[in-house]
């Protein structure tokens, strides 16, 4: 490795994983490494600042098999981790995976149980600011609420004893880049960044730069910025709508058996917190992903008339009115 010194991105780094509490000392880190910029600048910050936390290493790679040079670039990992002698596992996918979703489905899967099986606490991944811009982007145009607006966040858990760690949240793709090259570190280019059938390319290379030139020249920063506030609004609707839930949500046995939700109680709420809990009900009770349109449908049962009742959710439950309660039979 070519000595860099201390630069402005390891004192970055260094400050948010103190103030944020990351990564205490003494952990042990999976970090996820593509070979492109984002995880290789990851990857030489933590190695860099490994001395001043105590921290045990190794790196983690996933073969798509997308790529006809899929399998060179698992080398060349492979490779990397050698010469900075630190573990090396390489996973290979076992059958074609069909969209990115299923692959991200996929990939992070094999990162827990890698951690779990190797007793590793934090999977850390090379996002940044740049990722972020582009996930509210996409997020947006798809319909998402503040939940999906703020999806990539510092870190959240992957089980019970391992956390997901993004610790490069406040820096831009434009500095990774800068970085490896700084640090003649060889990116092995993916081919799949070029191919405009990914709505998230699309965004990278045509809308992104569109609001730059048009709009906004800091919008990548502009839009992490907002994911930012999202974040810790969304948390504290999620310690709010929990708090309602409980309160609001019973289940009742009789001749069958029907979940309540107490009206007196949400009429007082304020309706973001409302929506929170027929959300929470809809995926909890009724098991379903709901959409806007049924959440809707069973928060406006809140103010309804007596006797009110919604046509069947997918599975064939009914809400209807009785007094002071939401009653919802499940067949």
């Amino acid at each position: 490795m070519e000595a860099l010194g201390w630069t402005p991105l390891h004192d970055r780094v260094h400050r948010t994983l103190r103030q944020r509490q990351l990564l205490p000392k003494a952990s042990r880190l999976l970090i996820a490494v593509s070979g492109g910029q984002d995880s290789l600048c990851l990857s030489r910050l933590l190695l860099d600042l490994q001395s001043k936390w105590d921290w045990q290493l190794a790196i983690a790679h996933c073969n798509h098999r997308w790529r006809t040079d899929a399998d060179d670039n698992a080398v060349y990992v492979g490779q990397l981790a050698q010469q900075w002698q630190v573990p090396c596992f390489c996973e290979t996918v076992n059958e074609p995976l069909l969209s990115e979703a299923i692959a991200r489905e996929w990939r992070y899967q094999v990162l827990t149980d890698l951690a779990l099986r190797q007793g590793y606490t934090a999977v850390v991944t090379g996002h940044t600011a740049s990722d972020r811009a582009e996930t509210l982007l996409y997020n947006l145009v798809r319909g998402s609420g503040m939940d999906g607006l703020q999806a990539l966040t510092w870190q959240r858990p992957l089980a019970a004893d391992v956390q997901l760690v993004r610790p490069l949240l406040n820096c831009h793709r434009r500095e990774t880049g800068e970085f490896c090259q700084a640090a003649n570190l060889r990116v092995w280019e993916d081919s799949t960044n070029q191919d405009w059938r990914y709505a998230r390319n699309r965004i990278r290379q045509e809308l992104l730069p569109y609001l730059q030139t048009h709009f906004n020249p800091q919008v990548e920063q502009s839009l992490a910025q907002t994911a930012e506030i999202l974040r810790a609004e969304v948390e504290f609707l999620e310690a709010e709508g929990e708090l309602l839930y409980e309160q609001a949500v019973t289940v009742h046995s009789g001749s069958s058996t029907d979940w309540c939700l107490d009206r007196s109680v949400l009429k007082q709420s304020p309706l973001a917190l409302q929506r929170r809990v027929m959300k929470r009900f809809l995926q909890t009770v009724l098991l379903l992903a709901p959409s806007f349109e049924q959440v809707e449908k069973l928060t406006a049962l809140i103010t309804a008339p007596n006797r009110s009742q919604t046509d069947p959710f997918p599975g064939g439950a009914i809400a209807r009115v009785e007094g002071d309660w939401i009653m919802v039979t499940k067949p």
